[in-house]
């Protein structure tokens, strides 16, 4: 399309198509969306529930997470968690579960990394004891413990924790330190309902009965932490 110019040329500036893309890239970045405490509430939020049932309750707590959608439909697209609720037949924790919610919604809304909960919930301990998951579930220390494994399996779904690769170097290394254990001591399982020997000890890091003496040196068969480096 032509158009008449009807003032002086006074400067001129030769812009190449490379420079035309690489300004047209940075203001899509310019463009990209962060959560903050401003963005509103769409009228639609997708999510996941988590069932948490424990011996200490004969009623289930239903943990749900629901994320925001941000850059929809560009390559940028990401979830990220915006609010959480907790329900249960259970009125024996109301309080601070209506209070945990709360708290967790308004850090998720503020946006920036919000991974640190997954370890900060995981480390909170009951004084009263902790409790093995059915079925060979591993040790919980409580039971917010377990809503923050949960929160931890919400993040990994949505890409906001990368699953870490044990390298299979190390993998090979535990299959055969446990194949020579059981070689050495039968086949007898643990009688919690897990898959590691019958006298395995508590591992401090995955909080499974996995961990063996072998060689003197600590061993945990599911997660491969070790005293020995």
């Amino acid at each position: 399309m032509l158009k008449k110019i009807d003032k002086k040329i006074v400067a001129y500036e030769v812009i190449s198509l490379e420079e035309q893309r690489k300004k047209a890239a940075q203001e899509a970045k310019d463009k990209i969306e962060d959560m903050h405490e401003n963005v509103e509430r769409p009228e639609m939020l997708v999510g996941a529930t988590y069932k948490i049932k424990t011996p200490q309750s004969e009623h289930a707590l239903y943990v749900t997470i629901n994320d925001m959608v941000l850059n929809h439909g560009t390559e940028h697209e990401v979830r990220q968690p915006f609010e959480i609720f907790i329900n249960s037949k259970n009125m024996d924790h109301f309080q601070w579960v209506v209070a945990l919610t709360r708290v967790m919604s308004a850090v998720f809304r503020k946006g920036g990394d919000v991974t640190f909960l997954v370890d900060e919930m995981k480390a909170v301990f009951d004084p009263q004891g902790g409790y093995f998951k059915p079925g060979g579930g591993g040790f919980m220390p409580s039971i917010v413990a377990e809503i923050g494994f949960a929160l931890e399996s919400h993040m990994k779904m949505i890409g906001l924790i990368k699953e870490e690769q044990m390298p299979e170097a190390q993998r090979n290394m535990i299959l055969a330190k446990r194949a020579e254990y059981e070689t050495l001591n039968g086949q007898q399982k643990d009688g919690d309902g897990g898959d590691f020997p019958a006298d395995s000890k508590m591992c401090a890091k995955c909080y499974t009965k996995a961990v063996i003496i072998m060689d003197g040196c600590l061993t945990c068969l599911n997660c491969g932490d070790s005293k020995c480096g």
